[in-house]
């Protein structure tokens, strides 16, 4: 599919340049005179996405190759973008910044040369005059896969000073669009981890995203950078589908509960769209108020945040910390990151949490930052062990112990870390689920199977079937049968049985009976178990001798994979050993590995990277399964 969205690329030769400002400015300007604006931001970042979406009225979306891999970064845009009448990207750090030790990957000019969309480059000019053109000259040419259609001068002092400043651009034929004068009437307050979110200072966020758009109204040229957005030629992106990636959806509609409110703000909206896209019902609460999980609750996603901020109203809830205590004792599928993880453990400051986890949790002076390349060293609700992903870490706490029993993640030269415990699956780590579908359908489908356990007897008295495993409602498999109708396919997915006048599903590996027209009848399997009649009337059971003879079958089968599964595990052994010699090697030539930052600048600074003073040495990742974003090599590095 040819994608053809008006766009931009606002990017800049360095983080606090003002790209944020002028990108939210641009939104809330283009949003004022009625266009319909899709914001975007390259990178990991969570907080700069929310004043984009205060300001255009869209779900601000990132576009990160390192987390779900260059191959998707257009078929992502393309989804955000749909019915838009102009996009505009926010660039991260300086243009050609990305992940240190890949090349361009990662980059705002990776992105947009993949999206072949003009860049606008923001120039802080506060302490430039003439030299301008040469840092912007520079840029222009650096890399010709890169088109640099022009620049918006911020923090300009004075009209004398803008119009030196425009004859220099002039003079390498570089238009410029716009100058912004220095200024202190907006407002963007930081703290610790950079912007505070919109969630926590509105209506003060709603007034600073207003005061930006009027700026950048009255200081760029909007009609004439709306024509380069528009002479951006076609990009071939057919649009990311979240339906088309899990699968299709499960039966049942099991409901997944996802924190939200100002304690936990960080989350990318593709997670919400997967989970619904997979057939749950997604139920947003406040853990800052509400005392209750939303009803029905079988599943739960607490995402990043700042729950240090606000840890006295959390430890004041002791209704919903019991809750959620007692739905991780049921074995439901909870899926939390970083600010998840601390509101899990069993005190944060001093401050008693949930205590899901036997941890405790506390600030320090140490900022972690960067991206990760990780394994799953343990098998989970969320992923199998042994599948790689790509992720990022972000905060300034610190959890003792690092990991649990069963740990979530290894990376390169790090100890295990986080906690896999029953359903609960607690680490630093920040994935993107669009890289990683699978991870919404095991947490739903671990749902579904909850609701199915816990769910009330049926009038008549009898129970409902226990623990099914979920058929796609959207992918019928049948088998002829007699008389013109069908049943399901032979395989080891179970259908149906009848209780009284309906039809459950049914509580094994093995299909019980299946719903024909107005009866039932055996599934198409070797070994019938039973029949069914609507009315009851008519049951029919196996043989003795075919049920241990299918007994036997179960035990050849459960031996086989217990084969399997050791073969797999001694071959992830081999592999991590060897990748540990290779890492070795590299190490005593003199090769080194770098962890960076990807902190973004908004309005003003930014917030250098720092050495992960919180990590200890440790051994290599295991490797059994590849589920990288299909780039450069996996390496640590930001």
């Amino acid at each position: 599919m040819v994608t053809v969205v008006p766009r931009l690329v606002i990017a800049a030769p360095a983080s606090g340049h003002g790209k944020t400002t002028v990108t939210t400015g641009l939104l809330a300007a283009y949003a004022s005179r009625g266009l319909r604006v899709s914001p975007h931001k390259v990178g990991p970042d969570y907080i700069d996405p929310g004043y984009h979406a205060l300001a255009s009225g869209r779900p601000g979306r990132n576009l990160d190759p390192y987390l779900v891999g260059p191959h998707l970064v257009g078929p992502l845009f393309a989804h955000g973008a749909a019915g838009a009448d102009l996009a505009i990207v926010e660039g991260v750090m300086g243009l050609y910044d990305g992940a240190i030790g890949h090349g361009d990957l990662g980059s705002t000019a990776q992105v947009a040369a993949a999206l072949r969309a003009p860049v606008v480059l923001v120039v802080d000019a506060a302490a430039q005059g003439r030299s301008v053109a040469a840092l912007v000259h520079g840029f222009r040419t650096y890399e010709p896969s890169v088109w640099l259609g022009g620049v918006i001068l911020n923090r300009v002092g004075s009209d004398r000073h803008e119009q030196i400043l425009r004859e220099a651009c002039e003079e390498i034929g570089t238009p410029v669009f716009g100058a912004l004068r220095r200024r202190d009437t907006i407002k963007t307050p930081s703290r610790h981890l950079g912007l505070v979110p919109v969630a926590e200072r509105s209506p003060e966020a709603t007034e600073a995203v207003a005061k930006m758009g009027a700026v950048v109204a009255e200081s760029v040229d909007l009609d004439r950078l709306l024509w380069l957005a528009r002479s951006a030629p076609p990009v071939s992106a057919d649009p990311w589908s979240p339906s088309d990636a899990v699968g299709g959806a499960v039966s049942g509609r099991p409901v997944i509960a996802v924190a939200s409110g100002a304690a936990f703000t960080f989350g990318y909206a593709e997670t919400v769209e997967l989970l619904e896209a997979t057939g749950a019902a997604v139920a947003r609460f406040d853990p800052l108020h509400d005392e209750a999980l939303p009803e029905g609750t079988a599943g739960l996603v607490v995402g990043g945040g700042f729950p240090e901020v606000h840890a006295e109203k959390l430890a004041a809830n002791e209704p919903l910390k019991k809750a959620v205590r007692d739905l991780a004792a049921s074995g439901a599928p909870i899926a939390a990151e970083c600010a998840g993880l601390l509101w899990l453990t069993k005190s944060l400051d001093g401050k008693p949490m949930c205590g899901v986890l036997d941890a405790e949790a506390g600030m320090t002076p140490n900022l972690t930052l960067g991206y990760r390349s990780a394994v799953a060293i343990s098998d989970s609700q969320l992923l199998p062990e042994g599948t790689r992903v790509h992720g990022h870490v972000f905060h300034r706490t610190q959890v003792e112990p690092r990991a649990g029993v069963r740990p979530a993640w290894q990376w390169q030269g790090r100890p295990p870390e986080g906690f896999v415990q029953d359903g609960v699956h607690a680490s630093y780590l920040h994935l993107h689920w669009a890289a990683h579908p699978g991870i919404a359908r095991r947490l739903v489908d671990a749902a579904a199977r909850l609701q199915r356990r816990t769910a009330p007897a049926t009038p008549d008295g009898s129970a409902v079937a226990v623990d099914p495993i979920p058929t796609l409602v959207d992918v019928p498999r049948e088998t002829p049968m007699a008389g013109g109708t069908t049943a399901p396919a032979a395989d080891d997915t179970p259908t149906a049985v009848v209780v009284g006048d309906a039809a459950r599903p049914t509580a094994g590996d093995a299909p019980t009976a299946v719903v024909v027209g107005g009866g039932a009848r055996p599934a198409a399997d070797d070994t019938p178990t039973a029949v069914v009649a609507v009315d009851g009337a008519a049951v029919t059971s196996a043989p003795a001798d075919e049920r241990a003879e299918a007994d036997e079958r179960a035990e050849a089968d459960a031996a086989a994979a217990k084969a399997r599964a050791e073969a797999d595990a001694a071959a992830a052994k081999a592999r991590a050993e060897a990748d540990a010699a290779i890492v070795n090697a590299r190490s005593e030539a003199g090769a080194s590995a770098h962890e960076g930052a990807s902190a973004e600048d908004g309005a003003g600074g930014h917030v250098a990277p720092v050495k992960d003073e919180n990590a200890e040495k440790g051994s290599s990742p295991r490797v059994s399964q590849t589920d990288a974003p299909g780039s450069a090599p996996d390496r640590d590095g930001s």
